[in-house]
């Protein structure tokens, strides 16, 4: 959902349309197990459907070998305007992206807050990139296929097709153990 809150406040502050650019092969999440990217692929697909200005492009998914940024940047023209929405977090850490300096030289830069990435980290990282005025939503895959796998409730943090989707294939669940209500309510 926060991804497409991020999108569609981009529309709304100008872009032509949204570019949803699945990663076929993560390079910076090796060190951890990923979704398989046909699950991926159909999740965002799902997600999109039928939004004007939102769209999936599927380079990355098709392309051998590490997923790197640069590579799709280089794929459209020269002379297109190019801008790349990414998260406060993955801002302040660009500079370790593959080839960061000819990813910043290629597309401008527009930044959504997440809970936990000051302004100022972002600053720092990247004094000239552009502010996404919108609510910041304290939402991570991560946390959702956390809470997918102990059975907790998530349902209103997705899109209702992506929800039907994680449960027809079974994706993150794990046996449930324990009482519900302890794991859900906890006393302060």
């Amino acid at each position: 959902m926060a991804h497409l809150h991020a999108a569609e406040t981009a529309l709304f502050a100008g872009l032509d349309r949204v570019l949803f650019v699945p990663a076929g092969d993560p390079w910076q999440k090796t060190d951890r197990e990923v979704t398989a990217v046909e699950h991926r692929v159909a999740m965002t697909r799902i997600s999109i459907e039928g939004i004007d200005g939102f769209e999936i492009d599927l380079q990355e998914t098709e392309r051998q070998g590490p997923s790197y940024t640069i590579d799709t940047l280089e794929s459209f023209p020269d002379d297109d305007e190019l801008f790349l929405i990414l998260g406060a977090d993955a801002a302040a850490g660009i500079h370790s992206w593959h080839r960061a300096e000819d990813v910043l030289d290629r597309a401008r830069m527009i930044v959504v807050p997440r809970p936990g990435t000051p302004p100022s980290a972002v600053t720092e990282a990247l004094p000239g990139a552009l502010r996404l005025e919108m609510a910041a939503l304290d939402l991570s895959s991560t946390m959702i296929r956390a809470m997918a796998a102990e059975g907790r409730p998530y349902r209103f943090l997705v899109p209702e097709g992506v929800y039907g989707y994680i449960l027809a294939e079974n994706l993150y669940a794990k046996p449930e153990t324990g009482d519900r209500v302890d794991q859900i309510i906890r006393e302060e």
